[in-house]
């Protein structure tokens, strides 16, 4: 089997949605550069919430925050709905490999174990 072929069965994608190729921006066009920028804000907000002092305008930041994460992911359903956004399947075995040297670098931590106190 060559690598293409291993590749595609790993890939878990919908039956894509054709949309006209032309110069000018496309639906899929669209909802992707929204994806990217409420994936920006997002990153954004949550740098703003953890460094706000006052409480009221955390409060604010993250009503805002959950707003635009929640409208990140119906855009993202949208877009692999559409199979304009695909994923690979996790090898269980590489899964495992990171799990196993992150358990080891929690076993480092001076509260022992990973447990925190």
């Amino acid at each position: 089997m060559n690598q293409n072929q291993n590749q595609n069965q790993n890939t878990i994608q919908n039956p894509e949605t054709q949309v006209n190729k032309t110069p000018q921006m496309n639906d899929r066009d669209f909802t992707n550069d929204l994806l990217s920028t409420e994936k920006y804000m997002t990153n954004a907000y949550s740098v703003a919430l953890n460094e706000a002092s006052h409480q009221s305008l955390y409060q604010d930041m993250l009503t805002v925050f959950n707003e635009t994460q929640n409208q990140q992911r119906e855009l993202y359903n949208l877009m692999f709905k559409k199979g304009w956004y695909k994923i690979e399947a996790a090898d269980q075995q590489k899964l495992q490999q990171s799990y196993q040297q992150f358990q080891g670098y929690s076993n480092q931590f001076p509260y022992g174990n990973g447990q925190m106190q």
